[in-house]
């Protein structure tokens, strides 16, 4: 019976610390993705407090005699705020279904959180409401003062009121999806109220009399309130959002791996060898962290293992196949900074086996124009277009290469094989058209190539070759992405109306403005400012100052948002002549590359600023046309209610 009970109070306070760390990892979940959604503001608030009570009374449970005090009445700051928090909650979440406040619901809430600060200090600073702390059967907690049946009526009659708000919300919802997760919702949200009541204060010296009751109990409703509290917060994890239910799920579920599940096995561990380590022969409290540090690498990498194969059960479904290639993709993608990387590893191993000093590799670009993209060894050639001069794309194709700019005319070596200047040149080309892609570039060395040289060129001139086709293929990808994006998008916002909390937001103008994608929808504005959809389908049209430039521009909708965007980069145009100097250099990087459209090299050559630096410098420069375009549209609000109100005067 004794071992029972044992093993019951070690499962109480290993449970109960891990509700206290799943509640605070769910609130840092909230505080990360959904923030801006009142109703997750509102339970995070929640989850405050019950991570108060929880660490509160885990404390308690292993703190000396002298300290236990303190820490079961710092518990109260929880218990006494939980019940009207959990009234705000429900109070946000009748305004997200369309039935907000008129003054009395939020006066009432208002008046509340004075009462639960009073509660609070009469606990933390008398011994009106608790006093004398109990402890039995390893357990512990406050005695009962005169003033525990008033807090009583508030903890009851506000979970009354909220319990009554669910009602009334899930009277409002319409669909069966938004039915199903207020039903979620609804059940789930017992965990708090639960787990948090002072059941001791009213049960007495119930743990003494009946251990095995009693801590039977108490385990069966941890985990009860630790499952519940998950469930809350998946049902609130929906609200705020405008991505897909898949991927909040996966996103949760991750979360919950990898935070609260490796938290609380560590934290199993600890209090299993703290408890049985003394009784093996050799233990040390040194080799403590041995089993930690094994217990936290362990059950991380079987999360590594199973994590993908349970979310594609879980939550993919017959979608499984499409987001399989969609993970492909994104592990086998190719950036500029790979491509370069492996032909550097290309150059590096001609260079070797063959003994070469230096070597280059230019690529075509989508307008037919050569550029270097690796140059390596000593002596190779300075990254200067006007050297790749004679090689067009045109004359390449028909294999009619001239030098120029005084160097010798280009002539076979073998088939396919070039000397240019100090060079010997071998055209790039695909393996299905034979269309050229580029130039590999090799220093003509004293000794001409063997057989078995050459068979190594072919060999690895093959490898960058398919590297780039590769990258013209994922240009290809990114060119139907950066077409398709803005339709998604679009879609998810579409989506996102049908939750209760995004349908008053999707259609309204200020919403654009307060998103924290302004940014964002602005640059890609200034992307297709010549044409293309994240123009002419930017959810910027839906700003005031597009509407009015409508009018100006007989309705073209590309024209009125072109016209805006290029006002808001005037707004930022120093005072004064044009000039190149630092000043002027952020209105300079919009007006030529986007309102002239030229290219990047091109800028950052007139700009005398590297690439990378003028990238940074651009992201500052959108942000300014972010901050003009807001200040426009509130001018044009103010504009607009200084009409009305002069109509209505």
């Amino acid at each position: 019976m004794q071992l029972v009970i044992d093993f019951l109070v070690g499962a109480n306070q290993i449970l109960t610390a891990g509700i206290a760390i799943t509640a605070f990892s769910l609130l840092l979940y909230s505080l990360t993705f959904n923030l801006r959604d009142r109703v997750a503001r509102a339970f995070a608030g929640l989850l405050f407090f019950v991570t108060v009570v929880y660490f509160c009374e885990a404390v308690a449970n292993t703190a000396s005699a002298v300290s236990v005090a303190l820490w079961l009445r710092l518990q109260w700051m929880g218990i006494a705020f939980i019940p009207v928090t959990y009234l705000h909650f429900t109070d946000a979440l009748l305004s997200t279904v369309g039935q907000p406040s008129r003054g009395r619901r939020r006066l009432a809430i208002r008046l509340l959180y004075v009462m639960a600060g009073t509660f609070l200090f009469a606990a933390l600073f008398t011994d009106i409401l608790v006093y004398d702390p109990v402890i039995e059967t390893s357990t512990a907690h406050l005695k009962a003062g005169p003033l525990l049946p008033v807090f009583m009526v508030y903890f009851l009659g506000s979970l009354s009121w909220a319990a009554w708000n669910f009602v009334r919300a899930y009277r409002r919802t319409q669909t069966p999806t938004t039915r199903r997760r207020m039903i979620y919702l609804m059940t789930s949200a017992a965990a708090p109220a639960v787990g948090t009541f002072p059941f001791l204060l009213l049960a007495g010296p119930t743990a003494e009399l009946h251990p095995l009751i009693f801590w039977s109990l108490a385990v069966g409703m941890n985990l009860a309130v630790a499952a519940l509290l998950a469930a809350m917060a998946y049902a609130v994890a929906f609200f705020g959002v405008i991505t897909t239910d898949r991927v909040v799920k996966s996103r949760l579920f991750q979360w919950l791996l990898r935070g609260p599940f490796v938290a609380t096995m560590v934290l199993m561990v600890y209090y299993l060898v703290n408890r049985f380590g003394p009784e093996l022969p050799g233990y040390s409290p040194r080799l403590l962290p041995i089993p930690l540090i094994a217990t936290l690498l362990l059950v991380q990498f079987v999360i590594t293992l199973v994590r993908l194969p349970i979310e594609r059960a879980l939550f993919y479904g017959t979608d499984s196949t499409e987001l399989h290639r969609l993970q492909l993709l994104e592990q086998r993608l190719l950036t500029s900074g790979d491509l370069r990387q492996f032909l550097e590893s290309v150059l590096a191993g001609l260079c070797d086996r063959l003994r070469i000093p230096s070597a280059f590799i230019a690529a075509f670009s989508a307008d037919g124009h050569l550029e270097y993209e690796v140059s390596l060894g000593e002596g190779a050639p300075p990254r200067s277009q006007a050297e790749l001069a004679p090689f067009t794309l045109e004359r390449v194709q028909r294999a009619d290469l001239h030098a120029g700019n005084g160097h010798s005319a280009a002539h076979p070596v073998r088939e396919g094989l070039f000397v240019w200047g100090d060079y010997w040149v071998l055209p790039l080309r695909t393996t299905n058209s034979g269309e050229p892609l580029g130039l590999l570039g090799l220093r003509v060395r004293a000794e001409p190539l063997d057989s078995e040289e050459l068979d190594i060129l072919g060999a690895l001139s093959d490898r960058a070759t398919a590297a780039l086709e590769d990258r013209r293929l994922q240009h290809e990808v990114f060119q139907a992405l950066d077409r398709l994006l803005p339709q998604i998008e679009e879609i998810q916002r579409l989506r996102a109306s049908a939750q209760p909390s995004g349908a008053q937001s999707v259609a309204a103008p200020d919403s654009v403005i307060q998103s924290a994608e302004l940014t964002a929808l602005i640059k890609n504005a200034l992307t297709h400012y010549w044409g293309g959809p994240k123009l002419t389908d930017s959810p910027l049209m839906r700003l005031r100052v597009v509407e009015q430039a409508l009018r100006e521009h007989d309705g073209d909708t590309a024209n009125a948002l072109r016209a805006v965007l290029r006002q808001a980069i005037e707004r930022i145009k120093p005072e004064g002549q044009r000039k190149f100097t630092a000043e002027w250099i952020l209105y300079n990087i919009l007006e030529m590359k986007f309102l002239q459209n030229r290219r990047v090299r091109d800028v950052a050559l007139r700009l005398a600023v590297s690439e990378a630096d003028l990238y940074r410098k651009q992201r500052a420069a959108i942000e300014q046309v972010a901050r003009a375009i807001v200040v426009m549209e509130s001018e044009l609000a103010e504009q607009a209610e200084t009409v009305g109100q002069g109509t209505a005067v």
